[in-house]
């Protein structure tokens, strides 16, 4: 691996985001328990271990070991870019913050989510040309050495890695209330293609290390994100599929995403 000094400033300054969203989502639950329904124990667990996932990333012995070893950066690569992000979209933020917030605040959340940008990026192609394009940048230029000498482009690259995967997990699985909505076949194809640019990726690291990086730890990470990404694709690929199939039945609700209809949060984002 390369020499990166462990930097408790940068660590704190990655981490700090996610305690912060932790206690804000906390807060929301509290509001919303109070105007509707109980908002799901599941989802706030989700949320909760998302953000434990995220900052186990980003700061402590995992954050040590990746940056003597290779093993542990992929294991700080599958917390931070693949876990996380699959707990935090399952826990359908969006979804709670329309609940919480006064319906003149919702509706004003609601128009910033209809804006093109967001539209282009929530695509699903878009989402994983983001997730998957950056992962291929990273470890088949200099940018994964540049990392490990320039706090400035290692803060980058975390931020990064966390919004892309998030994006990633959310457009495939769509669990939040959105004004458009892609069908569950284009989605099943975008996501067989991602994940199959994700495995291929592992295998080019096994072949070509990363510069600076060891060919017998890059072995070792490459097959522990290969298979360790495997776990967590089949999960995605299993709400999915679930999704697919409560929506195809006759007078079904789609269970996995039934909050997206919770309160008034599709009111809103009719509106």
């Amino acid at each position: 691996m390369t020499g990166h000094q462990y930097d408790p400033i940068t660590e704190s300054l990655l981490a700090m985001p996610f305690v912060v969203a932790c206690f804000i989502y906390l807060v929301c639950v509290f509001i919303s328990n109070r105007r509707f329904k109980k908002w799901s124990v599941l989802r706030t667990l989700c949320w909760s271990t998302g953000c434990i996932c995220a900052l186990f990333s980003l700061y402590g012995p995992i954050v040590h070991w990746a940056h003597v070893d290779f093993k542990g950066h992929m294991v700080a690569h599958l917390l931070l870019g693949m876990l996380a992000p699959l707990l935090m979209v399952l826990a359908a933020p969006i979804t709670l913050l329309l609940r919480t917030l006064p319906v003149t605040n919702a509706r004003i959340l609601a128009k910033w989510l209809k804006i093109k940008p967001i539209h282009f990026m929530m695509n699903p192609i878009v989402a994983s040309l983001i997730n998957m394009g950056g992962l291929w940048l990273l470890y088949n230029t200099e940018l994964f050495m540049l990392m490990h000498h320039n706090s400035v482009i290692y803060m980058i690259i975390h931020v990064h890695i966390f919004l892309a995967g998030y994006v990633f997990t959310a457009s495939m699985l769509q669990i939040d209330p959105s004004p458009q909505r892609t069908s569950y076949l284009f989605r099943s194809i975008t996501l067989i293609v991602a994940l199959a640019a994700h495995g291929i990726l592992a295998k080019v690291i096994y072949v070509f290390p990363p510069k600076g990086v060891d060919r017998i730890l890059a072995e070792k990470g490459a097959m522990l994100m290969y298979y360790g990404g495997d776990l967590i694709d089949a999960v995605i690929i299993f709400i999915l599929c679930y999704q697919w199939y409560r929506h195809s039945r006759p007078r079904g609700v789609d269970s996995v995403g039934s909050t997206m209809n919770e309160g008034n949060s599709i009111k809103v984002m009719n509106q």
